[in-house]
């Protein structure tokens, strides 16, 4: 296998093993503090692990700091913080409003639209045998998002759907996002630009928790430590997928793996929480696997 392609399967398998516990471990606190006082502290943990990580690379390894342009890089940086708290706020309020089987598997279609528009949008070179080993991952990934016992669409307007422009919404920005930080972290200190970029989104959700007035000193003791590992995985995730796309240029593999975030998610909560897997989402990460043995082979 090319050295490139290993770099971004490993990457990609990183942001979903990251993301996918986070929203695991969320599953712990949401329900018990809120969804905004979760992201809330469990982005201010993940900026303080990010800071260690930076530090240590600054002060133990010795390695400096390297901004290709430090003006304008600082303005990405905060724009595209700024911008993927958007969509977090976004996908929180959505599905705080409708139907999460109907709404999951829209959100879930980001990954794929960020690969269509790499490859279609920006040239990015794929063999006809990459062509299929990703559709098939995106396909794995709309049928584990699916619940259809629980997908009763009738005849009615999709787009009156509640949460529905929302979702939409954080869709097209997340597409948008993640083929945007390819484009920015692309070739650069990538630990130091996800380390910052991460800051600038936490600052911009306390912002947002401030001005909507959420209270966010109501953490319980046993809370604490589900916080601290959200945050950390999601600092795995954004290190992982960092990387991922300053070292290689395989956007749409990295993002259609870290895109089935919700495959480790689901089967954990399944083995630990004792939720239910549908037949369809069982085999949804079968064909996930499947792609991504595919992938591993080519």
């Amino acid at each position: 296998m090319h050295q490139e392609l290993i770099i971004a399967l490993l990457a990609g398998l990183g942001g979903m093993l990251g993301w996918g516990l986070a929203d695991f471990f969320a599953k712990k606190t949401i329900d018990e503090v809120g969804d905004i006082q979760s992201l809330a502290w469990a982005h201010v943990f993940g900026t303080g692990f990010f800071f260690i990580i930076a530090v240590y690379k600054f002060l133990v390894l010795g390695r400096p700091i390297v901004f290709l342009n430090p003006g304008s890089s600082l303005l990405y940086l905060i724009f595209f913080g700024v911008l993927q708290a958007i969509i977090y706020i976004l996908v929180y309020r959505g599905f705080g409003k409708g139907q999460v089987s109907i709404l999951n598997p829209v959100f879930a279609s980001f990954s794929g639209i960020a690969a269509l528009i790499s490859i279609v949008g920006f040239g990015e070179v794929v063999s006809s045998n990459l062509v299929i080993a990703l559709v098939i991952i995106f396909g794995g990934v709309l049928l584990i998002n699916t619940d259809f016992s629980k997908l009763h669409l009738g005849k009615f307007n999709f787009v009156q759907v509640p949460g529905f422009k929302e979702i939409a919404a954080a869709t097209a920005l997340a597409a948008v996002w993640t083929v945007g930080w390819d484009k920015v972290v692309g070739g650069t200190d990538w630990v130091i630009y996800s380390f910052l970029m991460y800051a600038f989104m936490t600052v911009a959700i306390l912002l947002f928790a401030k001005v909507k007035k959420v209270d966010l000193c109501v953490i319980k003791k046993p809370i604490w430590k589900f916080l601290l590992l959200i945050g950390f995985c999601e600092t795995v995730a954004y290190l992982a997928i960092s990387l991922g796309y300053s070292a290689t240029t395989k956007t749409s593999v990295i993002a259609l793996l870290s895109g089935a975030f919700s495959l480790p998610t689901i089967f954990l909560a399944r083995s630990f929480l004792k939720e239910r897997v549908t037949v369809t989402q069982t085999i949804g990460g079968f064909v996930i696997v499947i792609g991504i043995i595919l992938l591993s082979v080519l």
